[in-house]
């Protein structure tokens, strides 16, 4: 595509931080991997980080750290990327579907109250393209019913919410570090917590269920079973140079959503979903922007056809024959929210070296897609 929807950001100073790891000759996790948690907490501001082969792993590994498994039950927004509700099932536990609202594309707070019940131990909620979520409705509900949260912020790295950052909220925020983010590290997931023992468990599993306080290796032991979920120092040293770019970065992804919002309006046949919640000093990380038309299919192909790349929102996850008919899955109510926003989004590019000049050909050309699909 001559306008890609989403480009890495790799500069020459990220190329030789993977060739001294080469170099090096220690490509599984280490030292590098270790700087790059280090790094990373401090931007969060969070206790506890710990880096893993991916979001979908550092799910898993939430559900497992609170024993989550056969015979319980765990909400899940249906309009999310599926690794969100599939975790659930390889645990054991019994995934439930509740719709999301249409106009920001979040958890309905008011659907997922009426699914909980006595089988319920945790809500995966999603913030989702990089939006916070209601945290103190989300804790009203964890105090009042005795669950846990495990947020899904899987494109939500650098957003805030009353001024704190992402990560610092639930019980459990996992992270994506997919080259759709902005930071990236090929596949990569964070786990971040404020529970020291939890985070020691996470640890522990992730490397074998090894007790991690020995320093020498013939004084190694296994407490749990475990598995391998480590981020290799090759991995690591790609995000850790992109995080020298941290805050320009997150800047300039803000700088062209406003100018897409600027494009946009009150253009015919383009609407946006609502991007931020109420709550001042809340900031949107825009890992994706999202657009609301009709003809969306139309369009997509159109558009593309056109050289530049635009994809669809993310998924209605009852529309799938994995969430069909499954003993480990549960619809519940009304999700038509969840349908409509999966028919009507659109993604469009947004990188770190688009300009506002390209961004104009974006909307002038989606604005001629919407008047040839409408026809």
């Amino acid at each position: 595509m001559k306008i890609p929807l989403i480009k890495p950001f790799i500069n020459h100073d990220i190329k030789k931080r993977v060739l001294d790891v080469l170099e090096s000759g220690y490509l599984t996790e280490g030292p590098v991997t270790k700087q790059f948690e280090s790094e990373l907490k401090k931007i969060i501001g969070c206790k506890n980080l710990i880096a893993v082969t991916s979001a979908t792993t550092g799910l898993e590994l939430a559900l497992r750290a609170y024993n989550i498994g056969p015979g319980d039950e765990v909400i899940v927004p249906d309009y999310t990327y599926p690794a969100t509700a599939s975790v659930v099932p390889i645990v054991g536990a019994k995934a439930v579907l509740v719709d999301v609202h249409k106009e920001d594309m979040l958890i309905d707070y008011d659907k997922l109250e009426l699914a909980i019940n006595k089988n319920t131990k945790a809500i995966i909620p999603v913030s989702l393209f990089g939006a916070p979520l209601n945290y103190k409705r989300l804790n009203e509900i964890k105090v009042k019913y005795k669950v846990k949260i495990i947020e899904d912020a899987a494109c939500s790295l650098g957003a805030f919410y009353d001024g704190v950052k992402v990560g610092c909220f639930a019980d459990v925020t996992v992270f994506s570090l997919h080259p759709r983010k902005f930071i990236t590290t090929g596949e990569g997931g964070i786990i971040t917590t404020n529970d020291d023992q939890l985070a020691n468990w996470m640890n522990s599993y992730k490397h074998f269920g090894m007790n991690m306080k020995p320093k020498k290796r013939e004084e190694i032991q296994f407490d749990i079973i475990g598995t391998n979920y480590k981020l290799s120092n090759l991995q690591a040293a790609v995000g850790l140079g992109q995080l020298q770019y941290f805050e320009e970065l997150l800047s300039k992804r803000i700088d062209l959503a406003n100018n897409y919002k600027d494009l946009i309006k009150n253009k015919i046949g383009i609407n946006l979903p609502v991007v931020l919640s109420p709550q001042p000093n809340t900031q949107h990380s825009f890992q994706t922007y999202i657009v609301y038309v009709n003809n969306r299919d139309k369009i997509l192909k159109s558009m593309r056809l056109k050289q530049i790349e635009v994809q669809i929102g993310s998924y209605s996850l009852h529309m799938h024959k994995a969430f069909q008919q499954n003993t480990f899955v549960e619809i519940k109510g009304d999700i038509q929210n969840s349908k409509w926003c999966y028919t009507h989004a659109l993604a469009l590019p947004l990188y770190h070296d688009l300009t506002f000049e390209i961004q104009e050909l974006i909307i002038s050309e989606l604005l001629n897609s919407i008047k040839e699909c409408a026809e």
